[in-house]
């Protein structure tokens, strides 16, 4: 099953996977990531028109003192309403 664009996720591991981007806040250029900002816009921050933030959501410690990360999906289906 494909992802659907811009749903976040918990994965047990530390690294991005083909299509996913940790939930870190950093800032992507819209010209690169143009259906990602089209559903995000500014919303999280960035330089209008150029440049968009993705969300910033802490990692979940686990008890074993790991962390599960959040990763936004950057390629899928575009969602719409019914």
């Amino acid at each position: 099953m494909d992802p659907i664009l811009g749903m976040v996720c918990l994965f047990p591991w530390n690294w991005e996977s083909k299509g996913w981007v940790k939930c870190d806040g950093r800032v992507l250029n819209i010209s690169e990531n143009p259906a990602l900002f089209s559903l995000l816009g500014n919303e999280f921050g960035g330089t209008l028109g150029r440049t968009f933030a993705i969300p910033n959501i802490p990692a979940i410690k686990t008890a074993n003192g790991g962390d599960v990360d959040y990763y936004i999906a950057t390629e899928g289906v575009y969602p719409y309403r019914a």
